[in-house]
């Protein structure tokens, strides 16, 4: 799929390579650094409506490091740990956050992840935790540049960059992605930290991608899987969550119906019905190129799904990538054996067989979706066919490893107070093994 066949981004990462005899030249992706409504406001009222005339610069502007400072009561964020810690919960706290110079009064703050907050406790940094801002949770309207959410990512590397580089390269595949940014991040004046900021999909990220905001974006949960459990939209509230589009679960059940009850000629002949095929070949390729251990086969269930209304077709949206380039949770482990400790059940991708038709084990690892796309020779084949495609354009060309360099020098040029020149060069050159 070629990158130009999606609506241009509103907003840009970092900037794509081209080749140009035999040299790289790098070129600025910032499609529009333009100023836009922010505010500031102390009222909590969800009845309060914020007029937007605050300007401040593009957040998504990755081109530079931009501050993110959060104050919050710190007993109302030991307290939100501890009700994770006891329940499993992750609770709303009210907090203020200033981005860029620009505060805003009232915003919500919620811990974000799971595997990051292994071993999370009360007396942890929280400048260091994982979260997520919603800045109109409590006060209608309040948004940056029409953005509400914006998630504080969690990454076993120092740097973020394999995560940066593969949003990068996401995007450049023509799949729909999100807008990345790396940050200064400080909690309540504490020590900074480097953390890179994500957009979160959402209504304003459909129109974004997509050109509109009707038909349905589900977000698969964690615990959950890909399995049919019947047209009760009630049994797949743990499963998925519909965070986008017309609130409506029928086109995910239909789906789901189709993948896990449809038999092998039928799930052959009429996928394309319900599926964006090529799009999820792309999809798959993409995850091996960038030996992604936590997309929708490993064991975090990682994906959004986007139904069309206008096409009527699925499409599998990529979330979750800081277990990219060898990072897994015990540590940045650099290229040389992708996929080497990937779920079993997960089966090797690009061959023309998975861990078989059954059930999607969701949080054990395998999809059944991935699982029945590769057993058929027809769609695997197109699998392969789109590995060739992003070596090519995304690796032969150069342009990977420009993406790298460039976001590597953005780091070494703004964050050197925050990163060592050492541990930068070690995670870069980690992630450049995958392009060599």
């Amino acid at each position: 799929m070629d990158a130009t066949s999606r609506l241009p981004r509103r907003t840009a990462l970092i900037a794509a390579a081209v080749v140009l005899s035999g040299s790289l030249a790098l070129a600025s992706c910032s499609a529009a650094t333009t100023t836009s409504s922010s505010t500031t406001t102390s009222s909590t009222s969800t009845e309060a409506s914020v007029d937007t005339d605050v300007s401040t610069a593009a957040l998504w502007d990755a081109s530079s490091l931009h501050d993110v400072s959060l104050e919050v009561d710190e007993t109302t964020i030991s307290d939100a740990i501890q009700e994770y810690l006891d329940t499993g919960e992750k609770v709303w706290i009210e907090a203020s956050v200033t981005i860029d110079g620009v505060t805003y009064e009232s915003v919500g703050l919620k811990l974000k992840g799971n595997s990051t907050l292994r071993g999370v406790s009360t007396d942890a940094d929280p400048a260091t935790l994982p979260w997520i801002i919603r800045l109109d949770k409590f006060v209608d309207g309040q948004t940056l540049n029409g953005e509400t959410d914006i998630v504080i990512r969690g990454n076993v590397s120092a740097s973020s960059l394999n995560e940066a580089v593969a949003l990068t390269l996401l995007d450049e595949t023509g799949l729909a992605t999100e807008n990345a940014t790396a940050t200064r991040f400080t909690v309540n004046g504490g020590t900074a930290q480097l953390r890179l900021a994500v957009q979160k999909p959402s209504d304003g990220w459909l129109e974004q991608e997509y050109g509109t905001t009707s038909g349905g974006l589900y977000k698969a949960e964690t615990g959950g899987d890909y399995s049919y459990r019947g047209e009760d939209p009630d049994a797949y509230t743990d499963v998925f969550d519909q965070e986008a589009g017309e609130s409506d679960l029928t086109p995910l059940i239909d789906f789901l119906q189709f993948i896990n009850e449809a038999d092998d000629a039928t799930f052959a002949a009429e996928l394309s019905q319900h599926l964006d095929v090529e799009a999820f070949a792309t999809y798959l390729a993409f995850q091996e190129l960038v030996d992604n251990y936590d997309d929708i086969d490993g064991p975090g269930n990682n994906s959004y799904l986007y139904y069309d209304a206008d096409t009527g077709l699925m499409s599998v949206v990529t979330w979750d990538l800081n277990l990219t380039f060898g990072v897994r949770n015990s540590g940045f482990r650099g290229g040389g054996d992708q996929g080497a400790d990937r779920p079993v059940a997960q089966g090797a991708r690009g061959a023309a067989g998975g861990g078989g038709a059954g059930g999607g084990a969701g949080g054990a690892g395998g999809n059944i979706l991935s699982e029945r796309f590769l057993e058929n020779e027809t769609f695997a084949a197109l699998v392969e066919d789109a590995k060739t495609e992003l070596t090519e354009t995304l690796v032969d060309s150069g342009k990977a490893t420009a993406v790298l360099d460039v976001w590597t020098a953005l780091l070494q040029s703004e964050a050197s107070d925050l990163i060592s020149e050492e541990t930068l060069t070690e995670e870069a050159d980690a992630i450049r093994t995958y392009f060599e």
